[in-house]
């Protein structure tokens, strides 16, 4: 976790409790910050019991500020709306799961679950969405290599949440590490892991090769999400479920 993360989360977090009382049920620090994937961001969950815009306005110059920082704004949920949540948003609350910090008040991870069909769906959607939004992006960018090296690094971000969340939906613990997540994806999708080589290297920190115009990794990388599309439209959520129910009996 980045230096002082947990400092400014902490002094954050106080001013919330402060200014809402009774109002606030839990607020959680989750994300890249807690797997100690280099980012400076805290990304937060705040879960009250009323998020009329009356209940929320004592804490708004707060939020306002942590924003101005450079921080994302928190998550709000009323407790309601979160309890009822785990159909719509089971991608972000089993990474949630994964990586959180309990900041203040009572954990909202500890007993809420989410099934392996809503994950297929709303996972099928994402990588779909995700997939369309890359297409677009890399027509424009493909021609420069410094553009398309940038998207190819924010777009890589952003599947390898979607390469965690692919791993549980085949029922496989997703590594903390990028190389051994990549590997792993591969392994059970097809997908060829040396695709991504440029990428783990950029995100580390490695000294890297320029990518140039229409550079062919930009293609690869393009053709292995599609890859990743295939595989989860085709994944038979029934057979998975009864395979893991033999497995534990």
């Amino acid at each position: 976790m980045p230096k002082n993360m947990m400092t400014k989360v902490g002094e954050f977090a106080a001013q919330l409790e402060r200014d809402l009382g009774n109002n606030l049920v839990s607020f959680i620090l989750y994300g890249p910050a807690v797997r100690s994937e280099g980012t400076g961001e805290a990304t937060t969950l705040l879960i009250v019991n009323d998020v009329s815009p009356s209940a929320l306005r004592p804490i708004e110059t707060h939020i306002a500020s942590w924003s101005k920082k450079g921080n994302p704004p928190p998550l709000i949920f009323s407790f309601k709306e979160w309890q009822s949540s785990t159909d719509v948003f089971p991608i972000e609350i089993e990474d949630m799961k994964e990586a959180h910090i309990l900041v203040r008040g009572e954990d909202p991870l500890a007993d809420i679950e989410t099934t392996r069909g809503d994950l297929r769906r709303e996972l099928e959607r994402e990588i779909r969405g995700k997939l369309l939004q890359l297409r677009t992006e890399f027509a424009a960018a493909a021609s420069e290599g410094k553009a398309l090296g940038t998207l190819l690094l924010e777009s890589g971000r952003t599947f390898f949440v979607l390469f965690r969340a692919t791993l549980r939906l085949v029922g496989t613990a997703p590594p903390q590490e990028a190389k051994e997540l990549v590997a792993g994806i591969a392994e059970v999708s097809g997908m060829d892991a040396t695709c991504f080589d440029w990428i783990l290297q950029k995100m580390s920190g490695k000294k890297t090769a320029k990518l140039k115009a229409y550079d062919p990794i930009g293609d690869r990388y393009v053709l292995q999400i599609e890859r990743l599309a295939e595989f989860v439209d085709s994944f038979d959520v029934t057979s998975a479920d009864s395979a893991q129910e033999q497995g534990s009996n």
